[in-house]
């Protein structure tokens, strides 16, 4: 028995401790500690309070983390805590990022480049050929894709991946005892075998219930520097993606559809809405994503020498000199500028090549 796993998994066991609640906690305490701190202090934390601090304290289920730490070693999952070096970074600047996750498979989850693309389970013949034709583009980039194992637009890319060699992960709404739809089974293990692989936060016996998959997909827009929606309606599950993406100050695409069909009114919305970028062709994404070397069509601009900048541009310029990149998250924070304001700053530096936009809206010095 693995007494470090054990108070882990204990830790996304005990009730009314969601996934904020614990990233609170483990700010105070190691996990085996938390379940061996008095409750007084426990209530003292803010966010948790005196009900947060009984149930902690009263806890003593162990059983089940017991059994799911003997279902991980006989299948050999890789279970991944929040402080496990293997998790996937990206997901630690989103506040609801999961306690522990579960993987199978051998990609890597902390790839330079990972993008996700999803769309709509009931997709037209236009959607499949752009969801292969833009996999097979990206192909040369080493790009890791990841979308949900579900019908549809999530399998047309989970497959073409395969087809081209590119890893890929399938974000499951279920424990990794079971695959749904089961027609995917043989695709899973297809994406396994292509160096991809299966992630989730549910244990095994965790069925595919309906509210797990708004909870799925916030892993997919949390892990990737970018989501691209190729089809969908205006209510479809790509659409709270979308949504969750730029929550997480995450670069979103959309492939532009007729605006009498239906099934891409989610992808006009968003590109209407500001919500998402217009992609008309790869080139572009790759440009946009500065995963393209931009030299070889166009001549790189020059810093100008003399710039007068203003005072909101200064404090965003000496918050960039202290580390080689840093987040919008962290220059809206340390400014103590307005969003706002932060955003017009940013826009006149790029503009002047001073400042360059990596993927996941990262900045650094030109």
């Amino acid at each position: 028995m693995h007494p470090e796993l054990l108070y882990q998994l204990a830790l996304t066991l005990i009730p009314n401790i969601g996934t904020v609640q614990a990233k609170i906690l483990l700010q105070h305490c190691e996990a085996e500690e938390i379940f061996h701190a008095k409750k007084s202090f426990l209530e003292k934390i803010e966010g948790i309070g005196p009900v947060r601090a009984a149930s902690i304290s009263s806890f003593n289920d162990f059983s089940r983390a017991e059994d799911e730490i003997k279902f991980i070693e006989k299948y050999k999952i890789k279970p991944l805590f929040l402080t496990d070096p293997l998790y996937p970074q990206r997901l630690l600047n989103c506040y609801d990022s999961p306690t522990l996750l579960y993987y199978k498979g051998e990609a890597d989850l902390n790839a330079q480049k990972i993008v996700s693309i999803i769309g709509t389970r009931s997709y037209t013949d236009y959607a499949k050929q752009v969801t292969d034709d833009l996999v097979k583009a990206i192909a040369a980039q080493n790009i890791t894709v990841i979308s949900g194992l579900a019908f549809g637009v999530d399998a047309i890319a989970h497959k073409a991946s395969v087809k081209n060699n590119l890893p890929t992960v399938g974000v499951l709404a279920h424990g990794l005892d079971l695959i749904y739809p089961p027609e995917h089974a043989g695709l899973a293990k297809d994406m396994i075998k292509n160096g991809g692989g299966l992630l989730t936060e549910f244990r095994s016996k965790s069925k595919p219930d309906k509210h797990n998959f708004p909870s799925r997909n916030r892993i997919v827009a949390g892990m990737s520097d970018a989501t691209i929606v190729i089809e969908t309606s205006i209510k479809g599950g790509s659409m709270i993606t979308a949504e969750l993406a730029n929550g997480y100050n995450k670069d979103v695409f959309a492939i532009p559809g007729k605006i009498t069909d239906s099934k891409s009114a989610g992808c006009n919305y968003l590109i209407k809405s500001n919500k998402a970028v217009l992609l008309p062709d790869t080139k572009e994404f790759l440009q946009l994503m500065g995963w393209e070397d931009v030299a070889k069509n166009k001549k790189k601009q020059q810093r100008e020498i003399f710039i007068e900048l203003t005072k909101e541009e200064k404090i965003v310029i000496d918050i960039l000199k202290e580390n080689e990149t840093v987040s919008i998250d962290d220059i809206n924070f340390k400014s103590g500028l307005s969003s706002s304001t932060v955003a017009a700053a940013i826009l006149n530096l790029e503009l002047q090549n001073v400042i360059l936009s990596l993927p996941g809206k990262i900045y650094k010095i030109a």
